[in-house]
């Protein structure tokens, strides 16, 4: 069985294409810089090119698919904007997705998009949901709350260096999951004959940003230095970029910060899956374990002249 993958070269997109070669299924990667997936080529994947931004690419890479994972979605840098990928270019999978008979379309949202449907990226992942109900497709969308990756740099690594550590001071909490067991989770629905459309993929706990803070400073043994940015500074600095084109998506993306909660996340109970506290304790120890290395080397290296 062939299954498509778009965004394959992103956080849970190549995990997602790991796990499903480790399944054993045939995988197709959708991309649209052959040079930057060809670690996916390497993993035994198939690349094909293909851009949403250009719908025309689409059909050639459905040929012989069974199954479409669409894992992508418009970066902060990008040049093209939100409304271009994740609504026209979702709609042309969806349309093709139709045309080739596909058994099973899976997609991704985010826990509580429907309470805060007045950031863009969020009301177009809504309005994309509801495309796929009229779609009459065999779908599954999985709302994510957010991965543990996308905490190292936002967490972990300035604790370790003793930068500043941003926070707002209406941060609610959220279900952070590792990658590799979202990804085992998704896998593991495509031979599933579930009639839940609408599945959270969310980890064992919700975390607050001065939680996950305490347990940094544990396992580095550094004191964090926090400070507490007010929110109407991040939405006059948002307004400010969404007045220029070029930097819309980073607008949008600062716009996540004013998420508001209105049901606390379900989180998961019966399944194996790493905690955050056992995916922190991992990588402090391998970093600090490298920085002792290094410092050992320095030291004892004899510097010749001869």
């Amino acid at each position: 069985m062939t299954v498509l993958v778009i965004g394959g070269t992103g956080t849970l997109g190549r995990q997602i294409v790991k796990t499903a070669l480790d399944e054993g299924y045939s995988v197709r990667c959708l991309v649209r810089n052959l040079r930057r997936g060809s670690f996916l080529k390497d993993w035994g994947a198939e690349l094909v090119y293909g851009d949403l931004s250009l719908p025309e690419t689409i059909p050639p890479s459905f040929k012989g698919v069974n199954i479409v994972i669409d894992a992508a979605t418009v970066r902060p840098t990008d040049s093209y904007s939100a409304e271009k990928i994740d609504w026209k270019g979702k709609l042309a999978l969806i349309e093709t997705a139709k045309l080739a008979q596909i058994k099973k379309f899976i997609s991704f949202s985010t826990v509580d998009a429907a309470q805060n449907s007045a950031i863009p990226l969020l009301d177009l992942k809504l309005k994309l949901v509801q495309a796929l109900e009229k779609s009459n497709l065999n779908y599954t969308v999985f709302q994510c709350s957010g991965f543990f990756q996308g905490l190292i740099s936002q967490y972990a690594i300035p604790t370790l260096e003793k930068q500043t550590i941003w926070l707002l001071g209406d941060m609610y909490p959220a279900a952070y999951i590792d990658t590799q067991d979202a990804a085992k989770i998704v896998i593991a629905n495509l031979k599933e004959q579930s009639s839940e459309k609408i599945q959270n993929l969310v980890g064992v706990k919700n975390w607050t940003p001065q939680e996950i803070v305490q347990i940094c400073e544990r396992f580095s043994g550094e004191q964090a230095k926090i400070s507490y940015l007010p929110s109407f500074l991040l939405t006059i600095l948002r307004l400010i970029l969404r007045s220029l084109e070029f930097t819309w998506n980073i607008a949008d993306r600062l716009q996540f910060s004013e998420i508001k909660q209105q049901n606390k996340v379900v989180t998961r109970t019966n399944d194996n899956l790493l905690t955050l506290e056992q995916y922190l304790q991992e990588y402090f120890s391998k970093i600090l374990k490298k920085l002792k290395e290094t410092s050992y080397q320095q030291q004892n290296t004899d510097i010749s002249f001869l």
